[in-house]
């Protein structure tokens, strides 16, 4: 599952950098993982975007940057639509469903305030941009790019699951996926360095199930070898292509 998780990250990539130039499925995942690497001491994965846009001419970075951006913000996409139903579910366990109601009120009134700001400014002037990039992709991209999403949610959430079932797991399937989703989506709240992904979500993973009396050293386990077969694993494989990388001759600068 570890296999299939990355082939449909590398292939959503390939998928969207189709629409500046066509690269083999071998180049995609160089890429991907080498970005990946590049990625673990930042926040939130934002070194991920530098390191790709390497890869490319100066004049198509922009759009390597948009195109990363439509990828990392399906993802989140998925993650938050199964989490909701997750969050939702386990509000006659466990959640008081008004602050949650509250959160995203208090959100909606302050995006609505700050709009004709952000609308008059420079801000929007530069998100125009990637909007009208986005729609120029075509629909059917964007569809792909959605179900590559979606498929690779299923499998690491399910991944997650098999892995607690192996360990022990005494609760049912529909209330173990229900608790995954909430902490997928909890987790993905939570800014922080993908080397400590295993602490965000381990801690939010042990409260959760936590709740419904799951031995603590299971989920601590299987957070653990969740980091270390999705995220550990193909860093060291990225590490290879960040050694012998070299940048695009037509992105050479010359030494003074």
């Amino acid at each position: 599952m570890t296999f299939c998780n990355w082939f449909l990250e590398i292939f959503k990539w390939k998928t969207l950098v189709s629409n500046i130039r066509n690269i083999t499925f071998l180049e995609a995942l160089e890429q991907s993982l080498s970005s990946l690497t590049a990625s673990l001491l930042t926040p939130n994965r934002i070194g991920e975007y530098g390191a790709k846009v390497l890869y490319y001419r100066r004049c198509d970075r922009k759009k390597i940057m948009a195109l990363n951006l439509l990828g990392n913000s399906s993802q989140m996409v998925i993650t938050l639509f199964f989490g909701l139903i997750g969050v939702l579910f386990l509000t006659e366990y466990f959640l008081d469903l008004y602050w949650i109601i509250a959160g995203f009120s208090l959100f909606s009134l302050v995006f609505l305030l700050c709009y004709p700001y952000l609308r008059s400014g420079r801000f929007f002037h530069f998100f125009q941009k990637f909007f009208s990039f986005y729609r120029n992709m075509g629909m059917r991209t964007h569809l792909n790019i959605l179900f590559l999403s979606v498929f690779r949610y299923l499998v690491f959430s399910h991944q997650f699951y098999f892995l607690l079932v192996l360990f022990g797991l005494e609760l049912n399937y529909f209330l173990s996926m229900q608790i995954i989703f909430s902490m997928y989506f909890f987790s993905s709240l939570i800014p922080g360095f993908v080397a400590l992904d295993f602490l965000i979500k381990g801690s939010v993973a042990l409260t959760l199930f936590g709740l419904f009396g799951v031995n603590e050293s299971i989920i601590l386990t299987v957070t653990t070898l969740m980091w270390l077969l999705n995220f550990a694993l193909p860093s060291i494989l990225g590490s290879y292509y960040v050694c012998r990388f070299s940048l695009p001759k037509s992105v050479k600068v010359p030494i003074k």
